[in-house]
């Protein structure tokens, strides 16, 4: 992990990621409606970008609104996400797209992660 670990919204995000079921994908926009912040998909990208290779967080499992596989290049190369996805048996196109309705994971309908909404003084 990094430095930025340190800061609450990353260690949310970081949070979030871990509990992506396998076989499934969720969006940067999602997590930032999880953690309360909806209009922080972009902190969300920053927050994964800020990985180092060799974590162990499945980021791979995180793609845009659309179901684009946006960080791909994070990976190498999209293809190496794509890859990634394929075996854990969810279906890319060759367009890097993943069809959301069929994969998506709304990480607001997972009880484990509702104390991170919640404020803490």
């Amino acid at each position: 992990m990094t430095d930025l670990e340190e800061i609450p919204f990353v260690r949310k995000v970081f949070t979030v990621v871990e509990r992506i079921p396998y076989g499934k994908v969720t969006t940067y926009g999602a997590i930032a409606r999880c953690l309360g912040s909806p209009r922080s998909a972009r902190g969300v990208g920053f927050a994964l970008h800020s990985l180092i290779h060799g974590h162990d967080l499945p980021a791979h499992r995180v793609i845009n609104r659309n179901g684009f596989l946006s960080g791909g290049w994070h990976f190498g190369h999209p293809d190496v996400m794509k890859a990634m996805l394929e075996d854990e048996h969810v279906s890319v196109s060759d367009e890097y797209i993943v069809d959301l309705t069929r994969y998506f994971w709304d990480p607001a309908d997972d009880p484990a992660l509702d104390h991170l909404t919640t404020p803490h003084y």
